[in-house]
């Protein structure tokens, strides 16, 4: 697994949820419609990052990827916890489903490099 990517991909992923959750909490209409789809959307942008940057092997992409994705979303999840916008329990299956979106975008990276 390539570190610099890593943080690189998770960096660029998590600016995105943060931002979002930010809006989130100040505008409702993103909060209630747009945090499961638009968190899960930028974590595969982190999964894909992430394959198009380490240059690894389909393993390397899709774990790559799934890390990179899951570390994102669980920091923003945290931080909307936090802030009373999401029930605790969002950080299991939010986590969850955004590591899986950010395998597949380990794979979309992989397929299109």
């Amino acid at each position: 697994m390539n570190k610099d990517s890593l943080i690189l991909a998770t960096a660029i992923g998590l600016a995105l949820q943060l931002a979002m959750v930010l809006i989130g909490h100040y505008v409702p209409a993103i909060r209630e419609k747009g945090f499961a789809i638009g968190g899960m959307f930028f974590s595969l942008v982190a999964g894909l990052v992430y394959a198009r940057m380490a240059h690894s092997g389909w393993g390397g992409a899709l774990g790559g990827g799934a890390l990179a994705g899951g570390l994102c979303a669980i920091l923003g999840i945290a931080v909307s916890t936090v802030l009373g916008d999401v029930p605790p329990m969002i950080l299991v299956m939010g986590t969850a489903a955004s590591a899986v979106t950010g395998l597949i975008g380990g794979a979309v990276g992989k397929l299109i490099g």
